[in-house]
């Protein structure tokens, strides 16, 4: 008969061990890093749902921005007669929405990452970090796509219209671009996604204010269209203006760029992205009892 009191210490190794957080700024990037193979598969499903059982599937990443393109000729170059800094127009707003549709859509996704994926988050543990960057991961690919459309544009104006492509190393500047481009719409992005755990109007006003901030942003028109004024001085503190305008002139040489414009997108982008994880890991702690 075996001692009662007798016992075994056996001490367990563990593969993963789940600890509070200690600090709110802790983004716990080992971890994300850990769960890399389950963000491609977050990044396979948001390409592939997003059109499955659609008649056109992926070709509406191309028919999309063409006929988008076609509206803004319309009516702001045809009909309201706005200037486009010395660039064809159809390149100047193929530019200007492809760069525009990679922001737009990284900050609507990420907005709703915890009420869209609250099934998920309530059934098994991983970073929740790993779904607002598998998001902008994600619409990388739909950037390429339509970057892509824009490069056989300009390659059909060299052809047929002489419009020469102009080959520099500014072209090395639309990565950095991306990723600013990326960091301010992921860190505004989990900044709504948070809040709207709580306040669900915000996630009906999130995609009215995307549509008035890009008329707020150099998209449909160049910052030297603008004459001097509190508007004109409001679109230049917008720290998208300047990105939208290095794009345009890394590809064709024209257009305003400083580099300390540039800077200060860069800045703005830290602060919404450390603002945002602290609101990120606030929320992440107790989300499920308010979704």
């Amino acid at each position: 008969m075996s001692n009662p009191n007798h016992y075994r210490d056996n001490t367990d190794t563990w593969d993963l061990e789940i600890k509070p957080q200690a600090s709110l700024l802790d983004l716990n990037l080992k971890d994300v890093w850990r769960y890399r193979d389950l963000m491609m598969l977050f990044v396979r499903r948001d390409f592939v749902a997003q059109y499955k059982q659609t008649i056109m599937g992926p070709l509406w990443h191309i028919i999309q921005p063409v006929l988008t393109t076609i509206m803004f000729l319309l009516v702001f170059n045809k009909i309201a007669e706005i200037p486009t800094d010395g660039i064809e127009p159809i390149l100047f707003y193929m530019s200007g929405i492809a760069i525009w549709n990679y922001f737009s859509t990284c900050l609507t996704a990420t907005s709703n990452t915890f009420i869209s994926n609250a099934h998920i988050f309530g059934k098994v543990y991983f970073p929740r970090l790993v779904l607002p960057l598998s998001i902008v991961i994600s619409n990388i690919i739909k950037f390429g796509i339509q970057f892509g459309i824009l490069l056989i544009a300009m390659l059909w104006f060299a052809l047929f219209r002489d419009v020469p492509i102009v080959f520099s190393i500014n072209w090395l500047l639309i990565p950095l671009l991306l990723v600013i481009m990326a960091g301010i719409g992921l860190g505004l992005g989990i900044i709504i996604s948070s809040l709207t755990t709580k306040y669900r109007d915000l996630s009906v006003l999130i995609g009215f204010a995307v549509q008035l901030l890009m008329y707020a942003t150099p998209v449909i028109y160049p910052l030297s269209y603008l004459t001097k004024g509190s508007f004109a001085e409001i679109i230049h503190w917008n720290p998208l203006s300047p990105i939208v305008e290095s794009f345009r002139f890394a590809l064709f040489g024209k257009g305003s760029f400083q580099w300390e414009w540039l800077a200060y997108s860069f800045l703005f982008m830290l602060v919404a992205i450390i603002i945002g994880s602290v609101f990120f890991n606030k929320v992440e702690k107790s989300f499920m009892d308010t979704v």
